[in-house]
C-alpha cells in the first residue's frame, strides 16, 4: 500500500530550481538554459508593459493623466505667446512625417513598459546572480541596488521639473523674431536626454560612498580635493546638459555638489569608525596618511625576534638519544692523485687546460681524456 493511500495526502514535490538554489552545482548548459528562461520572462514582461504604456499614452488610467499629457506638460508651461498655437489655447507638438505620431507613441509606450516591468526583469536578474553570491554580498548588492534606484528616480523627477525652466529660457531667446513649434520626436529626445543625464549623474555620490567603504577613497583625499571636485562638477554639468541652458546646468551642478558633500561627510564618519575599531584616535583619521611614514613604521609585519629568544621559546635542547638521530655525514669526495692534479694544473699566463709545453700543432702536450675525467669525478 502506497504512502498516498495510507495518509490520504499527496507528498509535496520539490521543484528542480529549489534544489539547485539550495547548493547543487549547475553545468554550463544548465546555466545557459536558466539564462534563456529568465530572458524570455523578462522580455514577456517588457512586452506586456509596452502594450499598457501604448494604451496609457492616449487614455487616463485610474484618474491619472495620460502619458501624452504628462509628456507635453513642461512644453505647455512655456508662455503662450512663445509657442505656436498658444494664443488660441492650443498646446500640441508637431508631426512632420506620416509615421511620426505612431513612432512617438510606440517609443513612449516602450519606455513606460520598461519602467512598469522593472520589478519583473530586475527580479530575474537578481534571481540569476544570487546563487553565486554569499550572504554578505547579497546584502550589499540589495542595498546598493535599492539606493541606486531611488537616486535615479529622484534625479529624473528633478529633471522633469527643471525641463520647463530650460524650455522657457531656450524658447524666449529670440522671441521678437521667431516663434517656437517643437517637433514631437525632437522634444521627446531632449526630454529623455535630460531625464537620463540627471538620473545617472545622481549615482556619482553613491559610487563615492562605495569606494570609501571598499577602502579605495578615504576622507582625507575628498577633503583635500574638495575645490577641484566642485569645479569638475560644474564643468561636467555644463558639458552634459542637453540644451546648454544655465538654469539646468546650475540646478544639476548644485544638486551634485550637495550630494557629494553628503558623501564626503559619510566618508568622514566611516573613516573615524574604522580608526576607532583599529584602536587609533578617531580624530586622527581625518589627517592620517601612511605615505608619510617610513618603511618600518608603515609595515604591518612584526620585527624579527632575537635568536636567543627564539631558542628559549623553542624549549630546552634535547639530550643525546632523546630525539631523532642526526643525519649521517656526507661521504667526502675521492682524492685526486698527485700526478693527475699536476697534469691538469693550469700554468699562469696560459689558457685554462693548457700547460707550458705545446705539441707540434700548438696544442697542449697534455689534454683531457674521458678516462681522466672519469677518474676525477
Amino acid at each position: 500500500m502506497s504512502t498516498t493511500e495510507q495518509t490520504g495526502v499527496r507528498p509535496r514535490r520539490t521543484s528542480r530550481r529549489k534544489v539547485r538554489a539550495e547548493g547543487a552545482n549547475m553545468t554550463l548548459v544548465e546555466h545557459l538554459k536558466e539564462l534563456r528562461r529568465r530572458l524570455l520572462i523578462a522580455l514577456a514582461a517588457v512586452a506586456v508593459g509596452t502594450i499598457l504604456g501604448y494604451i496609457w499614452y492616449d487614455a487616463s488610467v485610474l484618474g491619472t493623466p495620460s502619458l501624452g499629457d504628462i509628456l507635453k506638460e513642461p512644453y505647455c508651461q512655456v508662455p503662450p505667446e512663445n509657442r505656436l498655437g498658444g494664443d488660441a489655447g492650443d498646446c500640441r507638438l508637431l508631426a512632420t512625417a506620416p509615421f511620426d505620431m505612431f513612432m512617438l507613441r510606440l517609443k513612449v509606450g516602450l519606455i513606460a513598459g520598461l519602467v512598469l516591468s522593472a520589478p519583473v526583469w530586475l527580479g530575474q536578474i537578481w534571481g540569476f546572480i544570487t546563487p553565486g553570491l554569499k550572504k554578505n554580498e547579497k546584502r550589499w548588492t540589495r542595498g546598493f541596488a535599492t539606493v541606486a534606484t531611488l537616486l535615479f528616480v529622484f534625479g529624473a523627477v528633478l529633471a522633469y521639473f527643471v525641463l520647463a525652466y530650460g524650455l522657457d529660457f531656450l524658447m524666449t531667446m529670440g522671441d521678437n523674431a521667431q516663434i517656437s513649434a517643437l517637433n514631437g520626436k525632437e522634444y521627446l529626445n531632449f526630454a529623455l536626454a535630460l531625464l537620463l543625464i540627471f538620473g545617472v549623474s545622481f549615482e556619482v555620490p553613491l559610487i563615492t560612498v562605495m569606494l570609501n567603504l571598499a577602502g579605495v577613497l578615504p576622507y582625507r583625499v575628498l577633503k583635500e580635493k574638495r575645490r577641484i571636485i566642485i569645479m569638475f562638477l560644474f564643468v561636467f554639468a555644463a558639458l552634459v546638459t542637453p540644451g546648454q541652458d544655465p538654469v539646468s546646468m546650475i540646478i544639476l551642478a548644485v544638486s551634485l555638489c550637495v550630494m557629494m558633500e553628503m558623501a564626503t561627510q559619510f566618508a568622514r564618519v566611516n573613516d573615524r569608525r574604522r580608526a576607532r575599531r583599529a584602536g587609533l584616535d578617531p580624530a586622527s583619521a581625518d589627517t592620517f596618511d601612511t605615505d608619510a611614514l617610513d618603511d618600518e613604521a608603515a609595515s604591518t609585519v612584526l620585527p624579527a625576534a632575537p635568536l636567543s629568544a627564539v631558542e628559549g621559546a623553542a624549549g630546552p635542547t634535547p639530550a643525546p638519544g632523546d630525539g631523532p638521530e642526526p643525519p649521517a655525514p656526507l661521504e667526502p669526495p675521492r682524492p685526486v692523485h698527485a700526478a693527475q692534479h699536476e697534469r691538469f694544473r693550469d700554468t699562469p699566463g696560459t689558457a685554462p687546460g693548457r700547460s707550458g709545453q705545446s705539441g707540434p700543432h700548438g696544442n697542449s702536450g697534455n689534454s683531457y681524456t674521458s678516462g681522466s675525467l672519469d677518474d676525477i669525478l
